[in-house]
């Protein structure tokens, strides 16, 4: 069914889709030779690149004037001992892209148009991740393509693409959300329109009835101040542990009722990328989010959610509970 915002819904849903299938064909092939590290030495891949090539096309195609806030810019595969790389970031992308932008110029010039640093501040623009969870990648578990459309502040729709989440029995799913509109989950392969299927956050009322979703590195998330606020609450159900906004389409999918990512420093501030296609899969399958203190994420200050710390994901009803429990811990 035909809504004022179709043409950004699908734009997006194909430009994830493409994006992930480029990951996966990586991930197939994946040797040690791919990957290289950033400054802050977390793993970046081929497909990381590949997959912001390919996602920043897609939405040039149809939206030229829109700018993109992503995670990563093409300055390290310029560099002359990079070329091994550059090639193979080339010929993933390749295989998404038109003859015209099949050559190593403009896939570098693809990967840049994600590097809008100010776009942030107002208007209207798009944050991506092109892999969210690149040790979830690199150990076959769980890993995101996660897409936003941010407008004067406000998250209006988001995509989350999960290669390795199972669902009706096939593994590779899709969440789609619009402000107002919910969230529906799609196949992951399919290659026709479709309008997939709505999906909710559980009903538990209940705090001690819950389960965390959390991440696989303690670095990520003090799962220490996790294990105290389950005690607080009375939650006895082991975690669920995974990689990337993964963990928001779980507690969409109402597989699990809590997702906190818990301050490992206090001077950390989180990236819009990292959350905003996930907070509103969330949010439109009918739960909430905040930061750790209650407060509403704010993403009219850059790149960052400069005025938040932490962030609390819930199924809804449990959320003012989590967000006391949150607040004794941290005190």
């Amino acid at each position: 069914m035909a809504t004022a915002r179709s043409d950004e819904q699908q734009t997006a849903i194909n430009a994830v889709r493409a994006a992930a299938q480029v990951c996966q064909a990586v991930r197939r092939t994946m040797v040690s030779a791919d990957s290289l590290e950033k400054k802050d030495r977390s793993p970046v891949t081929v497909a990381d690149f590949a997959s912001q090539a390919v996602v920043c096309a897609k939405l040039a195609e149809t939206f030229a004037d829109d700018e993109v806030i992503a995670e990563e810019n093409a300055d390290q595969l310029r560099e002359p001992d990079q070329a091994f790389i550059r090639q193979a970031v080339v010929q993933r992308a390749s295989a998404a892209l038109p003859s015209s932008q099949q050559n190593e110029s403009a896939v570098l010039e693809l990967i840049d148009r994600g590097g809008h640093a100010t776009a942030a501040r107002g208007g209207r623009y798009w944050t991506l991740d092109p892999i969210d969870g690149t040790k979830g990648f690199l150990r076959n578990e769980q890993y995101a393509v996660a897409l936003a459309l941010i407008e004067d502040g406000q998250v209006i729709m988001g995509v989350l693409g999960c290669p390795n989440l199972g669902h009706d029995g096939a593994t590779g799913l899709m969440l789609a959300a619009t402000r107002g509109e919910g969230t529906r989950l799609l196949s992951l392969d399919r290659q026709a329109s479709d309008e997939g299927k709505p999906v909710h956050v559980s009903g538990v009322a209940d705090p001690s009835a819950a389960r965390f979703c959390e991440s696989v590195e303690s670095g990520h998330s003090s799962h220490g101040d996790a294990a105290r606020i389950a005690q607080i609450l009375g939650i006895s159900a082991e975690p669920i542990r995974m990689d990337s906004q993964a963990k928001y389409a779980t507690v969409a999918r109402g597989e699990a009722q809590i997702y906190l990512r818990m301050p490992t420093r206090t001077d950390y501030r989180e990236k819009i990328w990292d959350h905003a296609a996930g907070m509103i899969a969330v949010t439109e399958a009918g739960g909430r989010v905040s930061d750790v203190h209650g407060k509403p994420l704010d993403f009219t200050h850059g790149r960052q959610l400069e005025t938040n710390q932490g962030i609390i994901a819930t199924n809804g009803p449990i959320h003012d509970a989590v967000v006391e429990a949150v607040g004794n811990v941290l005190s």
